[in-house]
């Protein structure tokens, strides 16, 4: 799988035009499409769930990448594959039995990846990284848009990578929160496979240009 991939995130849509809004992203140079649900309870804010993940599914073309922000993720990772996601990715801080999370998802032959809190350290995926295709670090506390970027990430990025190296494992690493022209190069450079933007794509004058410049 190419790296250096932009997945948009639906949560800086606008619900109104949710159709307009994913053909656009169906006709940029977007790679993946980010599904960012959230249960009111992992994060103190509720997204959406099923109903939009099918309009999602109806009507986008791309690989679609879905975030669990919530408790229990076990009990919906397969509901949320059957409705079209290709990639989910669960919270180390939310599952119990992380390993027979991953397993389940990527035996109903979706990717599985596994997400980390800006304070939990990297060294907690050292029993899992093999296992995994992908590792999310939030850049941000998750539950909401439009949050400012946190310098450590890029330490982080770097501990990921040496533990995907020394594993070998072919995991990818992708950044969550506070993404925009300032740092998308910066976090390319550092070894960020996939970024996800949602204010800076969504609410600037040209959202398919935007993500063009995240790309460069």
């Amino acid at each position: 799988m190419k790296t250096k991939l932009i997945s948009p995130s639906l949560l800086s849509a606008d619900f109104g035009n949710l159709e307009r809004d994913i053909e656009m992203l169906n006709q940029s140079q977007a790679d993946w499409l980010h599904v960012d649900v959230m249960d009111g309870r992992f994060v103190p804010n509720i997204s959406f769930g099923f109903p939009v993940m099918k309009t999602v599914k109806q009507y986008s073309k791309k690989f679609i990448d879905v975030h669990l922000m919530i408790v229990e993720p076990e009990k919906y990772v397969e509901e949320f594959i059957d409705r079209g996601a290709d990639l989910v990715s669960v919270h180390y801080e939310a599952c119990i039995h992380l390993h027979r999370v991953i397993n389940l998802i990527q035996e109903k032959g979706a990717k599985a990846g596994v997400v980390l809190n800006p304070a939990t350290p990297v060294l907690m995926l050292e029993d899992i990284i093999a296992d995994v295709d992908l590792v999310l670090l939030m850049s941000v506390n998750p539950g909401f848009g439009g949050q400012k970027f946190i310098e450590n990430t890029y330490k982080k990025i770097a501990e990921t990578k040496d533990l995907i190296l020394s594993n070998n494992s072919t995991a990818l690493i992708q950044i969550d929160g506070g993404v925009n022209l300032d740092n998308a190069s910066k976090l390319f450079d550092a070894g960020a496979d996939v970024l996800v933007a949602g204010n800076a794509v969504f609410s600037a004058d040209d959202p398919a240009k935007m993500i063009e410049l995240l790309k460069i």
